[in-house]
């Protein structure tokens, strides 16, 4: 039973990684200082696997107590970070507090993993890399575009600070798992997104207006050049999200490599705008929702969506969920949660 550490594993994407790694036979430790999540989570991943995650309350930005999680687990196999900022608009606002973090966070671990030969990393990394780009759909070879936002900057940066540092250190392997929009929640409604700042992203927004906890929500734009003028965006399901870490994971401990750094788009593979995933909402859970058209926002890039033959050929994955599925699940975790 391989050891891995999860970090950011209190919150959303991490906290159903943690579910299918243990489903599939991994132990699990996490680290999370709780900025954007609750440790009740753990509760709901121990009703679903029967097991008990162990989660470090701790900031990965202070180096001396990352390097102790470390020191107490020296069988650490693989580590995949998801602890990050990510509010697209936040970033704008507060560029240098995002750099700060999400920056210094990944420079301590990788220290770590180095000073401790932790030699298996997968980084969530995003689909905000590619810019504004006119390619479509996106391949892993598409150019990357200049930044809509310094959170989208910070994961280029990101990216390249592995590059830099798998060049220095060829036994250390690394994944950076480029991911369009997860959304939805497990199908236990154990589990979903749960976040303690306010939700930005669409399916929440859409739930939490549908559910009352919003009086309206905003389509930021209808005069994009698509094909109803709103957004495109390519939504993937989170257990389908998920799964790809696991066997991106498995990937490198099976040593089916072929280089000690690769990059996998992650997504359903179809582009759905902001008015259609509104009216798939409608038309699953027959619950009316009121919504505005309301000015385009800061950092949208216009339309994005995957060519994701490369982790179908090579990691053995595909998305089983489609946007009906992301809709009806998010739906029953909303009104579970707000219970």
């Amino acid at each position: 039973m391989s050891k891995i550490l999860v970090t950011g594993g209190c919150g959303y994407i991490g906290s159903h990684t943690v579910v299918d790694l243990i489903d599939n036979g991994f132990e699990v430790i996490s680290v999370d200082n709780l900025s954007n999540s609750s440790e009740s989570v753990l509760d709901g991943i121990e009703a679903i696997t029967g097991k008990r995650v162990k989660n470090y309350n701790i900031d990965l930005c202070w180096e001396e107590a990352t390097h102790q999680v470390f020191e107490e687990h020296p069988d650490i196999e693989g580590v995949i970070h998801f602890a990050a900022l990510k509010l697209v608009g936040e970033s704008v606002q507060q560029p240098i507090r995002y750099f700060r973090n999400n920056l210094n966070s990944l420079l301590n671990l990788l220290d770590c993993m180095a000073r401790y030969e932790v030699p298996n990393l997968i980084f969530s990394s995003s689909c905000s890399v590619y810019g504004n780009t006119t390619d479509l759909p996106v391949t892993e070879d598409t150019p990357l575009q200049e930044a809509e936002s310094p959170y989208a900057r910070t994961k280029q940066m990101g990216e390249q600070i592995i590059r830099d540092f798998a060049r220095v250190h060829p036994r250390h392997k690394s994944i950076l798992l480029r991911y369009f929009n997860p959304a939805g929640a497990h199908e236990s409604g154990l589990i979903g997104e749960s976040p303690t700042n306010l939700a930005s992203n669409l399916v929440p927004v859409i739930t939490e207006t549908a559910i009352g906890k919003r009086k309206e929500m905003t389509v930021f734009g209808d005069d994009y050049d698509t094909r109803d003028g709103s957004c495109i965006r390519d939504y993937i399901h989170v257990m389908d999200l998920a799964n790809a870490h696991t066997r991106a994971l498995q990937y490198l401990l099976e040593e089916k490599n072929s280089d000690n750094l690769e990059v996998f788009n992650l997504g359903i593979g179809e582009g759905v705008t902001v008015l259609e995933a509104i009216n798939a909402f409608m038309m699953v859970t027959a619950q009316p929702l009121s919504y505005r058209i309301g000015e385009r926002r800061p950092g949208d890039v216009v339309a994005i969506y995957a060519d994701n033959s490369r982790a179908a050929e090579q990691l053995g994955w595909e998305p089983m969920r489609d946007i009906r599925d992301i809709m009806r699940t998010a739906w029953e975790w909303e009104k579970r949660r707000s219970k």
